[in-house]
């Protein structure tokens, strides 16, 4: 039987069944890395997926229009009666986090603090490179939580890759032309020394394969998925909210706003499993 739960969280009440389905959202298909990581961490829960595949892609715009389609998607979600929001979207973590706070009654979790821990617990000299979208770097948003999370002694060099998310939905994941555009992006970083390369976008894991190739051996690739699949449990093991364990199977709802067929032949790819149920929406 689903439990109910009337918990406190960051200031919030929340009022809902453990059957509720956690929300997950992102610009296009990057951020089912994150739906896989979740599916991974906590086999039981339902997941709604909502991935803006007619606006992709975010980190070009203004931060006044990615928080007010944050809004929207939010909005959405939300009337899902979704128990917990996570934003997979590193430029609406970064630009509309309280946009998205204000709006929702239940907690949020968000891929970038996931991402700063991760990258400082796994370098070992401080010199992190951050590689993500115009709007991201602009924010600063990871030296802030790298800084805060580390300290001062943490060096930090940054590159806008713009070109990365427009190539992963197009599915060149190994593509020759991705392998000129990562070199050259990738260039200026590896000079400074960095060990450790935060990726930036939930587009970015998709092409971690050729990126390895170019920063080389001594390169640590992060980022923030598997981070906030151990946040949203315990979560939601705190608030009494985790699906109970048995026999019924999770179910998993994906919606986006444009190329459906699309979304699933390259979705299925990395989310590694089916996406039986993709469905086109208006917002």
């Amino acid at each position: 039987m689903a439990r109910r739960a009337e918990s406190a969280h960051k200031g919030f009440v929340v009022h809902c069944d453990s059957s509720c389905p956690i929300g997950i959202f992102d610009s296009g298909v990057g951020g089912l890395t994150v739906a896989r990581a979740v599916m991974d961490r906590l086999p039981s829960e339902s997941i709604v997926y909502f991935g803006d595949t007619a606006r992709v892609p975010y980190g070009v715009k203004s931060p006044d229009t990615v928080a007010r389609y944050a809004g929207q998607i939010t909005n959405f979600l939300l009337a899902k009666n979704v128990k917990l929001l996570i934003v997979a979207c590193n430029t609406m973590a970064a630009v509309a986090l309280p946009a998205i706070t204000a709006l929702s009654p239940a907690p949020v979790l968000e891929v970038i603090s996931a991402g700063a821990a991760s990258a400082l617990a796994a370098t070992r000299t401080k010199r992190i490179g951050i590689i993500a979208t115009p709007s991201t770097i602009a924010s600063r948003a990871y030296e802030s939580a790298l800084a805060a999370l580390g300290g001062p002694e943490v060096f930090t060099a940054s590159k806008a890759c713009p070109l990365f998310v427009p190539l992963v939905e197009e599915g060149w994941l190994a593509h020759p032309a991705t392998r000129l555009v990562a070199e050259e992006y990738l260039t200026p970083l590896l000079a400074e020394n960095l060990d450790t390369l935060i990726l930036g976008c939930t587009h970015y894991p998709l092409l971690a394969p050729l990126l390895a190739e170019v920063a080389g051996p001594d390169v640590r690739l992060q980022d923030s998925a598997t981070a906030v699949a151990e946040r949203a449990a315990a979560v939601l093991g705190y608030l009494g909210l985790a699906a109970p364990k048995g026999p019924d199977t999770p179910r998993h709802v994906f919606h986006v706003t444009d190329m459906p067929r699309k979304f699933r032949e390259i979705g299925e790819l990395f989310l590694g499993r089916p996406m039986e149920d993709v469905r086109l929406e208006k917002l």
